[in-house]
């Protein structure tokens, strides 16, 4: 994927987005409420607004302008979020901040916790603590005690089969499953994900823990950065070892298996699902308590866009991925056409002025705030603004926003090796 061009015009655009943003939102950023212990019927009045004031407001949140597509019909999850993977522009957001059980996709911030900690060669032979404590009913990948498995087998066995074994596995590596979720917690918070309480590596139910389509859409973005990420989340196919058996003359042979990636836009496991032009990755999950959730990456002319669904109301088969390929189709075709309606914040370390171009960052992240023009049509209003103070507010901050550019446009203007891993799929 080539480099953007006219980088200084983006970065002016970056300072003059931030400051109208900025001027607007001005205020304290509402603090998540305390994570609920059971999903609730409908969202909270208030929610937060990390990213800009239209996130934390209640339903959905789009500017509607000449050109602009309108959104598609039947969608019916919770909540949902089309982001720009690369500018950090959410497109269109439905309660983005609802916090809600995540699944299987909070494994995607275990992975980009945990997964910079081992070299994939490294080896590990299982011992019957480290199996322990799964949940009832959990997804395995066929993890046998007393064998051994390499680093790069175990995260195949996260991303493709979303194998708790592999999780748990990896966790007593790491040092056990609770120093592991308090790293997964701190982590989140690092990426501004607070919207995030996990309980569990695995994103196995467990009371108190929740997420939401903004928060996994973080993660998500945050792993992409990470070659050996984008590698295990597009693969659609692996051979994965199996038994250590003796043969009748008593050598020992490692038996091993196909295991094929779940995530149905990718792999195109079921008929009434394709697999979607361009996708590469990321992670989905199901649970009781959680319904279906889905975070996906594809790209398409240029364009990388993220989409997040969580838990569909509609009670069909693979609804999940059908109502995500909708927001795909909608944002490729809006793309560059709709104003945004907030942004993906960009972690902590990498909003402080001492970053530098060329410092490796655990989750890179960064972009424009968009606000309408004159000329957008929200679908819910966004929060009015006194027209009085706002240019002093502007100018206060201006020296805070300028101070963050070098870091924001270097970050901004980096561009990830998606295509390649989209090529293969085609």
């Amino acid at each position: 994927m080539s480099a953007p061009k006219k980088t200084t015009g983006r970065s002016l655009l970056v300072v003059s987005a931030t400051l109208t943003s900025l001027a607007l939102t001005a205020g304290p950023v509402l603090a998540a409420p305390s994570p609920s212990t059971s999903p609730s019927a409908t969202p909270p009045a208030k929610m937060s607004t990390v990213g800009g004031a239209r996130l934390g407001q209640a339903g959905t949140q789009v500017n509607l302008a000449s050109g602009v597509p309108v959104l598609p019909k039947g969608l019916t999850a919770r909540s949902w979020i089309v982001s720009d993977a690369e500018s950090g522009e959410v497109l269109a957001a439905h309660n983005a901040h609802w916090r809600l059980a995540p699944a299987s996709t909070l494994k995607m911030l275990f992975a980009d916790t945990v997964l910079p900690k081992f070299p994939s060669t490294t080896e590990h032979k299982v011992v019957p603590s480290d199996l322990a404590g799964m949940g009832a009913g959990s997804s395995t990948v066929g993890i046998k005690e007393g064998e051994k498995y390499t680093v790069r087998d175990l995260w195949l066995g996260v991303f493709l089969r979303s194998g708790n074994d592999a999780v748990h596995v990896l966790s007593a590596m790491n040092g056990g499953v609770k120093h592991t979720v308090a790293e997964m917690n701190e982590h989140a918070e690092e990426l501004q994900a607070l919207d995030t309480h996990a309980v569990s590596p695995d994103g196995y139910d467990a009371e108190g823990q929740v997420s939401s389509a903004y928060d996994l859409t973080l993660f998500a973005r945050s792993g992409l950065q990470k070659k050996d990420f984008r590698e295990y989340c597009s693969t659609v196919t692996a051979k994965f070892p199996g038994k250590t058996k003796k043969t009748k003359k008593g050598k020992k042979v490692r038996e091993s298996y196909e295991i094929q990636n779940t995530n149905r836009l990718l792999s195109g496991l079921d008929s009434d699902v394709s697999v979607y032009p361009g996708i590469a990755g990321v992670k989905n999950g199901n649970t009781t308590n959680a319904g279906a959730t889905f975070t996906g990456v594809a790209e398409r002319g240029g364009k990388v866009l993220l989409v997040t669904v969580m838990n569909p109301a509609k009670n069909e088969h693979n609804e999940v991925y059908k109502e995500t390929a909708k927001l795909f189709d909608w944002g490729f075709k809006a793309a560059g056409k709709v104003a945004p309606v907030g942004e993906l914040v960009p972690p902590r370390s990498a909003a402080q002025p001492s970053a530098q171009p060329g410092a490796t960052a655990s989750g890179e992240a960064g972009g424009a705030v968009g606000g309408g023009g004159s000329s957008a049509k929200p679908v819910a209003s966004a929060t009015a603004a006194s027209g009085s103070g706002g240019m002093g507010i502007a100018l206060a901050i201006t020296g805070g926003v300028l101070a963050l550019l070098a870091a924001g446009a270097f970050l901004i203007n980096r561009r990830w090796p998606l295509p390649d891993l989209v090529r293969r799929r085609r």
